[in-house]
């Protein structure tokens, strides 16, 4: 298979994207989004990947499924894959995005009643460059609701990390509360939540798919025991014990 030089690429790229931009759903789909307690939901998803040090191609793509709201472990798939497409910034969801569908593809195929309701993306949603990160490119596709959880800032139309967003950190007093990441037309692309009490450094929510801000925010909250929502905690320490495994040699990141 040829592979197109950068500018190329980014073109393909950024068309692809508007294409698939203009299908984000941002509003409550689901029953239970609209549920002040979210029954009916009973199965919550996280996705993550996890590299080997020093290496940026071989990965662990991991999906795990949880049960809610007592957030013990239904599922879990990890993959080991090779990533074929190059790192460009701002299109890091096509580096990653067909192996997270891939993991949520297989658990349709084998065991679809633990598919899950909802997934957590560690990454953004409509918080980024375009309006179209991880989470709006893996929910779109799979037509699942998604949320972005990124633990990061990433400073993108206007949100600085400056002495205006520290100040805005500091004053969130208690886990839940929360402050709008505002671009500078004026458009709320996401949210910064305290996601515990004991975590002073926030989580940025942001939607993916098929869920709205409030509820999206909502459902990190009630995800949460320790800073980073459980099913995203658990994916993410999953692929890196079975790095751990696999790969003893190499330590991971």
């Amino acid at each position: 298979m040829s592979i197109l030089p950068q500018e190329e690429l980014v073109k393909k790229w950024e068309s692809e994207q508007a294409s698939l931009r203009q299908q984000v759903v941002e509003e409550d789909t689901e029953d239970w989004q609209r549920c002040p307690d979210f029954t009916g939901l009973e199965r919550v998803g996280g996705v993550d990947l996890s590299f080997i040090k020093g290496d940026d191609v071989n990965a662990c793509a991991q999906l795990v499924v949880l049960s809610y709201p007592d957030l013990e472990l239904l599922y879990e798939d990890s993959q080991m894959v090779t990533l074929t497409a190059p790192y460009i910034s701002g299109f890091l969801a096509f580096r990653e995005t067909p192996y997270l569908l891939e993991a949520l593809q297989r658990l349709e195929t084998t065991q679809p009643s633990l598919l899950p309701q909802v997934v957590l993306v560690d990454g953004n949603g409509l918080f980024h460059y375009r309006e179209f990160g991880l989470a709006c490119h893996l929910g779109v596709l799979s037509g699942l609701p998604c949320i972005g959880v990124a633990k990061n800032l990433l400073q993108v139309q206007g949100v600085e990390k400056n002495e205006k967003h520290q100040s805005q950190i500091a004053s969130l007093q208690k886990g839940g509360e929360s402050f709008p990441l505002t671009s500078d037309s004026g458009k709320v692309l996401g949210k910064a939540l305290r996601s515990s009490d004991s975590s002073t450094k926030p989580v940025y929510v942001s939607v993916g798919h098929k869920i709205s801000l409030d509820t999206a925010l909502r459902l990190t909250h009630s995800c949460c025991r320790y800073r980073v929502p459980e099913p995203i905690r658990q994916a993410d320490m999953r692929s890196r014990e079975y790095l751990r495994v696999h790969f003893p040699t190499a330590a991971d990141t």
